[in-house]
């Protein structure tokens, strides 16, 4: 008998320590999210499943062009890319980004009308001053976000800057669907 439950109390153990874990790592390391909506097509799809990589940025600021996700509101995260950096003045003119008034390849965004991922070719110009919060340069501690599929994302456009304090952590892989498998922005 003593045998018995000296088994369970070892079973207990080992599955307290599992949970611990696994909450430790659903916390502090990694989280699930899905995407929803088309707003980082062609990039992400709808429905994606996908890890968040939440330590990466403990270390290190995020990097221009990073995928995030970040807190939008209390009920709601969005995943977008970083765009603008402390510091910098942004524009987008004519499909063009210019970061401090220099051009800047976007190699992720749909190419042309005959992509059948485009949704839509209009870019929907704009400058730094025009987003609210009304900014010449972008304050520390903050960046601009916009989705990859900007005729059809809700961004930096019309939220204004998002604070370092409310991403999540980095989009790291695509796990499902099985076929779109791939770790992000390798």
């Amino acid at each position: 008998m003593a045998k018995k439950k000296n088994e369970w109390i070892e079973w207990t153990k080992a599955l307290l320590v599992a949970l611990g874990l696994a909450f430790i790592v659903r916390m502090f390391l990694f989280a699930p999210i899905i995407v929803d909506g088309p707003s980082m097509l062609p990039t992400l799809h709808d429905r994606d499943q996908m890890i968040v990589n939440k330590f990466s940025y403990y270390f290190n600021d995020p990097e221009r062009f990073d995928i995030v996700v970040f807190h939008a509101s209390s009920q709601k995260d969005f995943i977008k890319r970083v765009i603008g950096l402390p510091g910098e003045h942004v524009a987008v003119n004519d499909d063009v980004l210019y970061i401090n008034g220099e051009p800047v390849e976007q190699d992720f965004l749909p190419v042309n009308e005959n992509d059948a991922n485009t949704i839509d070719s209009v870019r929907n110009d704009f400058a730094l001053e025009e987003i609210p919060g009304n900014y010449d340069v972008i304050p520390e501690g903050h960046v601009l976000v916009l989705g990859d599929n900007r005729g059809n994302s809700t961004d930096s456009r019309m939220i204004g800057l998002i604070s370092t304090d409310q991403i999540v952590g980095k989009a790291s892989l695509i796990y499902w669907p099985f076929e779109r498998i791939h770790f992000v922005g390798e």
